[in-house]
């Protein structure tokens, strides 16, 4: 087959017009290579090679030798690297001058994208006025805008968990607020699972407003909800619902013993003096009210809490530092000492 009009160029000036390509004598061996090839083959001398040893041919699949491949201008051929991913290659050849051999011009085709990542490619490594480098630039631009995109979801994700987590606690004490513990207990009501609430109110407190500032008072609340969260257990819900109020919620919990031994502990931690400013030390100690969830046949979130309540106002009652679990009978005894009081009053 004839080979079409040679032509002539210096090999500086195939390396800037055709960064990938290769010149090969008239016995297939590589005799030039472009250095966006040899970018692809780092530390391999591909000069003096066979052709065909460093690509495989695929289509035509029958040719003899390369010169054949020049009988048609602008015909294109299609090879594979002989590397581990069998890289797809296009490529186009036409003869040289004065039997300088064939020029063979090649390019990445569908493959490109995956090519400029696995050999380290830039826009530098291809003629200026490849088609490559344009979807290089839109890939990049794309790339950028999705990056750009996604640290902005990842700074507005950032925002939404920081306003939830604000919104979801106490801004004093840094404990989970009632909107909260209103969340948590539906949680654990909708999953079936068995708990406690403890209602706790602090005995004494108004006392320390009043007679060393809220400043103080402030501080003694800081102090009661580091006790809170370490004598209970990492899962257990901790919040402030009120002044001086908080509720516990202990999950998958309803054994008395141990919840006495939790309350017990809590009194007796909470007696202990806190110091405040100026050398001062406020004592203050807690009433705590229980229920558990094992008490009723259909729950009711609001229901127990109104029952921890009762739990709580008896060990008022009883003299304050107390703790008492919830029973049906406490509402007989609330209700007559409602009563009596009433009667007093009336007096």
């Amino acid at each position: 087959m004839t080979i079409q009009t040679p032509i002539s160029m210096a090999p500086g000036a195939l390396d800037l017009m055709m960064p990938m390509h290769v010149v090969v004598d008239a016995n297939d061996k590589i005799a030039h290579v472009g250095p966006t090839l040899a970018k692809v083959h780092p530390g391999r001398n591909l000069e003096g090679l066979n052709f065909f040893d460093v690509f495989e041919l695929r289509r035509p699949r029958k040719v003899d030798g390369l010169a054949e491949l020049c009988g048609k201008a602008g015909a294109k051929f299609y090879l594979r690297l002989r590397d581990p991913d069998s890289t797809p290659i296009t490529a186009s050849a036409t003869g040289l001058a004065a039997e300088q051999g064939v020029l063979v011009n090649l390019s990445f085709g569908i493959a490109v994208i995956d090519a400029v990542a696995r050999f380290n490619l830039a826009g530098s490594d291809f003629a200026a006025t490849d088609l490559t480098l344009e979807m290089l630039y839109l890939v990049e631009a794309k790339s950028a805008a999705m990056e750009e995109s996604r640290q902005l979801n990842e700074r507005l994700h950032g925002a939404k968990a920081e306003a939830e987590l604000q919104a979801m606690s106490d801004t004093l004490t840094g404990l989970n607020n009632r909107r909260a513990l209103d969340v948590m207990t539906s949680r654990v009501l909708a999953r079936g699972q068995p708990f406690t609430l403890m209602h706790l109110d602090l005995d004494f407190f108004k006392q320390v407003n009043d007679t060393l500032g809220h400043a103080a008072g402030d501080m003694v609340l800081k102090e009661v909800a580091k006790v809170l969260l370490d004598v209970t257990r990492g899962d257990d819900v901790v919040a402030r619902v009120g002044g001086d109020e908080f509720v516990i919620l202990f999950k998958g919990l309803t054994e008395r013993k141990r919840l006495e031994s939790i309350a017990g502990r809590l009194i007796e931690r909470l007696e202990v003096p806190i110091a405040v400013d100026d050398g001062n030390k406020a004592r203050i100690s807690a009433s705590i009210g229980m229920v558990t969830s094992r008490h009723y046949n259909d729950i009711s979130i609001k229901q127990m809490m109104h029952d921890a309540d009762v739990a709580l106002y008896t060990s008022k009652d009883r003299g304050r530092a107390q703790y008492t679990m919830y029973s049906s009978e406490l509402d007989a005894l609330l209700a007559e000492r409602l009563e009596d009081g009433s009667e007093a009053a009336s007096r």
